[in-house]
């Protein structure tokens, strides 16, 4: 009976791990305004924007198209999949995954024009899961230092 209550234990396991890599992504559902979106009640998520707490969206001395175009080329390179929006609107949601287990993030974007330059809006969220151990503040704080090297 033990055996058997642990073969079931396993079968569900490798269907929660199948399902976390096979689950379809809506764009719709991911692709919104960062500048608009409630802070989710979990902890894994990090937020760029101006305004209750969240870390300050950032000011960039180039113009919005630019800034959208370098973003995506480190987004990309670091693995990530643009799953809605255009780079040439400067509003962008991309998908990656985690290295082991394969769980999925959203990141969107929204760079706006401010002054002579342009800010970005980010928000980077986990799909499952109550804490993503700080990956998407780690991910979209490396994408945004990668734009001032």
């Amino acid at each position: 009976m033990l055996k058997l209550i642990l073969i079931l234990l396993g079968m569900i396991v490798v269907a929660g791990a199948l399902w976390v890599r096979i689950a379809p992504s809506d764009p719709a559902r991911w692709h919104l305004d960062p500048r608009r979106e409630a802070r989710p009640a979990t902890p894994n998520f990090h937020l760029l924007r101006m305004g209750d707490g969240d870390a300050p969206a950032p000011i960039y001395d180039m113009p919005p198209q630019r800034l959208a175009e370098t973003f995506h080329d480190i987004a990309t390179a670091d693995g990530a999949t643009l799953i809605a929006g255009r780079v040439s609107d400067g509003h962008m949601t991309y998908l990656t995954r985690s290295r082991l287990m394969g769980f999925p993030d959203y990141t969107t974007v929204l760079i706006e024009p401010a002054g002579d330059g342009s800010m970005l809006t980010g928000f980077a969220r986990a799909r499952f899961g109550h804490s993503d151990m700080g990956a998407n503040r780690a991910r979209l704080e490396r994408w945004v230092a990668a734009l001032t090297d």
